[in-house]
């Protein structure tokens, strides 16, 4: 979360608002710990493209495609690990 907040991309407002979101169903749903979950996985797949038309010289217009993706997070308890020396 802390990683997310200082980074200046423009998609880290939107992953850091997916983890919040993960973060609390999982708290709510499931009735897990918060400090105990961590990020198991990321998905980030393409989605539709939507046509735009963008105005050229001389009347005409070109087609560009607007991307969207769809992202998961998947959030899991962490496994207590205890080492003997």
């Amino acid at each position: 979360e802390a990683i997310l907040t200082l980074n200046s991309k423009s998609a880290a407002p939107i992953v850091l608002k997916l983890l919040k979101s993960a973060v609390a169903n999982a708290v709510n749903n499931f009735n897990l710990n918060k400090d105990d979950l961590y990020v198991e996985e990321i998905f980030v797949n393409e989605s539709i493209s939507l046509p735009r038309l963008f105005p050229r010289a001389k009347g005409k217009t070109d087609k560009r495609k607007k991307r969207t993706s769809h992202i998961k997070i998947f959030v899991s308890k962490c496994k207590k690990e205890t080492q003997e020396i």
